[in-house]
């Protein structure tokens, strides 16, 4: 059996109305050291955050999810935060904020590979339910 290593994620959400204290979940970001892994993967249901939230700004909210990718993978396109090393762009992405865009507390486990387990988390708690 292949070695495992710990990994850490946390979940990216969408709040509109901060005060309501409501939110969809729009993405993941698993972060793995000993694999020199950090990928955000963003998939916003623009139908659940209309019906959330009509008022969202939509084009703004994208802007700020295209923004966690960038910087989890690293080099200028990520900005100065996507210049930093992995371990700091992790600690970065994955703070807590009290904006419209927020990160769940980071949790931990254990993969093969981390690449695996950004669908898996995607699949648990980004997208709707499968039915049967």
């Amino acid at each position: 059996m292949p070695a495992r290593c710990s990994f850490d994620y946390a979940v990216v959400r969408v709040v509109p109305h901060v005060e309501r204290e409501e939110f969809i979940n729009a993405g993941v970001i698993v972060f793995c050291h000993d694999h020199g892994f950090l990928q955000a993967r963003i998939e916003l249901d623009e139908a659940r955050l209309s019906a959330l939230a009509p008022d969202a700004d939509l084009p703004l909210v994208k802007r700020h999810l295209e923004a966690i990718p960038r910087i989890c993978a690293g080099g200028p396109e990520g900005g100065p935060i996507g210049l930093l090393p992995l371990r700091e762009r992790w600690h970065w992405v994955s703070a807590p904020r009290s904006t419209i865009v927020q990160i769940s507390a980071p949790h931990t486990g254990l993969c093969v590979t981390p690449e695996e387990w950004v669908e898996r988390l995607l699949d648990r708690v980004v997208r709707p339910p499968r039915r049967g």
